[in-house]
């Protein structure tokens, strides 16, 4: 049987999606389509920071730090900034320590996503906004926790301003390609296993029971093709999905504050 994907969540709401804001940065264009996808916003520590920072630097912050306003700060509060802190907890915005070493803030929000399912009986969709830039630990990290995610959750993607990215497991997989979200270039990273066999339709250079390893050969600089709709992928070992992500159009920051547009 075959597993869909798609990039819904850069541009449809569901109500069984949870955004997690990284300590990374963001456009506000990005930080839009995601938030405005998602019914959860969850900060991990530092993300608290970006958001607020980003939004602060508007012409219309007031509003915008009304409108966006996470449900959850979680983390060991190591980067949370003292004036981040007061602003969000007098706006009722519950801000949780946990000094689990062991454990990153990505790590501690998703233990908050599974507790908030066990009380709601469904598993959520789980968009990472970060992870796959700036520090290269952080971004194995990211790597490395979503590789061992898959066993446990259907759907988690990390998105920056310059792409986006999910595993695919071992099996087979169709993804829908929105071309007016998704740019050229796409690629299939063996991270954390030693070796796949890949097999692809729907891209510019396809592979046909190919070995895929870090010591052999990497599908990096692949490119969708503007024709095809869909990209088809079977691999025998679990596998990351990456594609460029266009630039979003940029905006005025329309948002919604009491059913009005700001």
């Amino acid at each position: 049987m075959s597993h869909s994907w798609n990039t819904d969540f850069l541009t449809s709401f569901s109500p069984d999606r949870i955004l997690i804001i990284l300590n990374q940065p963001f456009s506000f264009q990005l930080l839009r389509s995601v938030w405005n996808a998602s019914k959860w916003h969850y900060c991990a520590d530092g993300g608290a920071n970006r958001l607020y920072d980003l939004l602060s630097a508007s012409q219309n912050a007031e509003s915008l730090l009304e409108v966006y306003r996470p449900n959850l700060v979680k983390g060991d509060l190591d980067s949370l900034r003292d004036d981040v802190k007061t602003f969000y907890s007098s706006n009722a915005v519950p801000i949780i320590r946990d000094e689990d070493q062991y454990s990153t803030d990505l790590m501690k929000c998703i233990a908050a996503v599974k507790e908030m399912e066990q009380t709601e009986g469904r598993e959520f969709e789980i968009i990472i906004l970060g992870g796959l830039a700036g520090r290269l630990d952080q971004t194995i990290h990211t790597l490395s926790y979503l590789h061992k995610l898959r066993k446990e959750r259907r759907r988690v993607y990390a998105v920056t301003d310059d792409n986006v990215g999910w595993v695919l497991d071992e099996g087979e997989h169709a993804i829908t390609i929105d071309h007016s979200m998704l740019g050229l270039t796409c690629g299939l990273l063996p991270v954390g296993i030693d070796e796949t066999i890949l097999t692809t339709r729907g891209l510019r250079w396809n592979l046909t029971n190919n070995p895929s390893s870090f010591d052999g050969l990497v599908s990096t600089s692949n490119h969708l093709v503007p024709e095809e709709d869909t990209v088809y992928v079977k691999t025998t070992k679990p596998i990351w999905w990456t594609a460029e992500l266009r630039p979003l159009k940029p905006c005025s920051e329309p948002v919604k504050l009491n059913g009005k547009m700001l």
